[in-house]
């Protein structure tokens, strides 16, 4: 099975308090750098389900992008198209409470353009061996329309990942192309301008039922935190699925996590339910680590059987 994926590498610096938080005080703590973006994450997480994902963006030209594209290597993560850029690489700064939340964040984002001559000179070739296609909805419209224009070209589902809602909100045309859209609960009432942070998974049902049928979305997934997760179909279907109780270490990561897992469990023709329990198994396994990513998982472990 081969997933490719379209995104960012980020390099992130977490700071994480060695007591509880005070925000206006000095906090004595851990500061560490970890390879992250909300791409980078995804085709890691895919790869970490022995499965053989293609990643395709851009890294800085210095040790840190090579250290990036080796260890993506050493999860066999196929990084074949990725080009070395001077401003290949974000920058995401955090700061997370004793709970595990980020309290404060800056980022800067790369400049993804040069793909859009990558897809230029190989998109078919990338296209046609895929199963399914990954895309940060966020990143440069170029490149996001010619992702698109080449999936309905080979006929491939695209599912969106979404990184910044108030830039995607902008694009709800290329988010009618979604094979699935998954984002969280503040997310969603960004996309649908409604507050939605009171709400129960059960009272959220409905809700992205009937949101859903007026934008012609064909399935979306909001994930509630501890809530769990709603998802909704256009055909009908809709539910909730609970999230695992876990203890937490750091947030970073869960939410790609979940998208992994729902993606991959699409792309294996399993039903969005089924695709929205392995997603909360990646993202409780991830909040575990503080690595940005899930842990390895057998495809069977995740009730997958292989896939020609």
């Amino acid at each position: 099975m081969s997933i490719v994926v379209f995104g960012t590498v980020f390099v992130d610096i977490k700071g994480h308090p060695l007591g509880v938080y005070v925000p206006d005080g000095r906090n004595a703590g851990i500061i560490e750098q970890v390879h992250g973006g909300v791409g980078r994450n995804v085709a890691e997480d895919i790869a970490n389900c022995e499965l053989r994902p293609m990643f395709i963006s851009t890294v800085d030209n210095t040790g840190i992008g090579e250290d990036v594209l080796n260890k993506l290597v050493r999860h066999n993560v196929n990084v074949d198209y990725c080009l070395r850029t001077q401003d290949g690489m974000g920058t995401w700064l955090a700061i997370f409470d004793h709970t595990g939340d980020v309290v404060a964040n800056l980022s800067k984002r790369p400049n993804l353009s040069p793909l859009v001559q990558v897809l230029e000179q190989h998109g078919d070739e990338i296209f046609a061996q895929a199963d399914s296609v990954v895309v940060e909805i966020d990143c440069d419209v170029p490149l996001v329309k010619k992702i698109v224009e080449l999936c309905k070209k080979h006929n491939k589902t695209m599912y969106v990942v979404v990184s910044n809602m108030a830039i995607a909100m902008k694009r709800r045309d290329l988010l009618m192309d979604s094979g699935c859209i998954i984002c969280n609960q503040q997310e969603a009432g960004v996309l649908f301008s409604e507050d939605y942070m009171d709400k129960t998974p059960e009272e959220m049902v409905p809700i992205l039922a009937e949101k859903i049928r007026l934008a012609g979305y064909q399935r979306m997934v909001v994930t509630m935190g501890g809530a769990g997760a709603v998802y909704a179909e256009l055909d009908g279907e809709a539910g909730t699925v609970p999230a695992n109780k876990v203890e937490v270490r750091d947030t970073t990561g869960a939410g790609d996590a979940f998208f992994s897992g729902v993606t991959i469990g699409l792309t294996y023709g399993k039903t969005l339910e089924e695709a929205c329990r392995i997603g909360t198994k990646l993202a409780a396994a991830a909040i575990c680590t503080m690595e940005n990513v899930c842990p390895r998982f057998r495809p069977e472990e995740l009730g997958l059987s292989p896939k020609n």
